[in-house]
């Protein structure tokens, strides 16, 4: 069930495109809200909002941070944009959005004609922490690789919510942003995984195309109850296509969890069980008594066997992300802390560069 509760604007953090963070105070108690201008309008401080407070009250890892379900001081608002494909369909927050596939988009004849990515490399992830990495790793190693970001629908739907993302486009890490599914708010909007790693080739001329969710990931501590199954089911999409995937795994040394330790269950559950075909999954150098426990898992659930899992040395990563000053953490972790985990991201990249060629 939704919760809503109603509120008062008391500050304006801080403004981006088409995202406005404020303070606010239900009762006597203060907290943190996210306004999405383009859905709701825009918010001012003194504004009576009503708030989704549902995932802060059940302590999700959204940052303790509400969502500005509607600004009271507007009695109507109309926003309405282009396009006639709905996202979020028939919920309250349902919007249109201009999709590149539309018989009245200006690219509908390109995504029509393009069938396959031509060999495209791919890189898949399944933590958004990922993705300052990969994008460094390739701009460091080849400068002119032109990289598309795909964001699927399997973490936070809204492509404005990621201040990663608006950073890394700012430093031209990332050239074009496409969102697929119900995720919105990309350079370009797609129906599904398909037609936006199609978009990425035809439209967007990507020499690599990057697929990872928005902030955010659903896990149950099942082995299938968790979004990261979709790496597996993008692998499939990505060599039905003709292109050529390769899959971040996702490692840590740090996270107290069983489940997670080493190569995550949510990697050893999508490459195993649900990619029906291969990928590249590489595996960044590091000392032997880690990679034994990495290369055992990975034997263990044969992916050795399904996929090509490729021992990379990785002396790109660390210092690329130094050069842009990125600082990304994974779960709170730092990469002092997790270098493993950030070393793997750049790893994908490397792979993908050497599949470029010098250009």
């Amino acid at each position: 069930m939704i919760s809503l509760k109603k509120a008062q604007v008391i500050e304006v953090i801080n403004r981006h495109a088409g995202v406005t963070e404020v303070k606010i105070k239900i009762g006597n108690e203060e907290g943190i809200a996210i306004n999405y201008d383009f859905l709701v309008g825009d918010v001012e401080e003194g504004d009576s909002v009503i708030l989704n407070t549902t995932a802060v009250e059940l302590e999700l890892g959204t940052g303790g941070k509400h969502i500005v379900f509607w600004n009271l001081r507007h009695n109507s608002i109309s926003l309405l944009g282009k396009g006639h494909i709905i996202k979020m369909r028939y919920t309250p927050m349902q919007i249109n959005c201009f999709s590149v596939e539309e018989r009245d988009s200006l690219y509908h004849q390109a995504i029509s004609q393009v069938s396959n990515l031509d060999g495209m490399p791919v890189i898949i992830g399944t933590l958004h922490s990922q993705l300052p990495a990969v994008v460094s790793t390739i701009k460091e190693i080849r400068p002119q690789t032109r990289i598309t970001y795909v964001m699927t629908d399997g973490g936070a739907l809204p492509l404005a919510l990621s201040n990663l993302v608006r950073l890394l486009k700012d430093l031209k890490l990332i050239d074009t942003t496409v969102t697929c599914g119900h995720a919105f708010g990309g350079d370009l909007e797609a129906v599904n995984i398909y037609t936006a790693l199609i978009a990425s080739k035809a439209v967007c001329h990507a020499d690599v195309a990057v697929v990872i969710m928005g902030p955010g990931i659903v896990g149950t501590e099942t082995t299938f109850g968790h979004t990261a199954v979709e790496q597996g089911e993008i692998i499939n999409a990505v060599n039905m296509l003709k292109g050529k995937p390769i899959a971040i795994p996702r490692i840590s040394f740090q996270d107290k969890r069983a489940r997670h330790y080493g190569v995550s269950h949510h990697t050893l559950t999508a490459l195993s069980s649900v990619a029906l075909t291969s990928s590249v999954v590489p595996i960044p150098e590091m000392e032997k008594e880690k990679l034994e426990i990495i290369m055992a898992q990975l034997e263990k659930h044969e992916i050795v066997a399904k996929h090509k899992v490729e021992v990379v040395k990785n002396e790109h990563t660390l210092p690329a992300l130094a050069k842009w000053n990125l600082k990304p953490t994974t779960m709170g972790r730092t990469v002092d802390e997790e270098s493993e985990f950030f070393q793997a991201a750049g790893a994908a990249g490397i792979i993908a560069t050497r599949l470029l060629g010098k250009g």
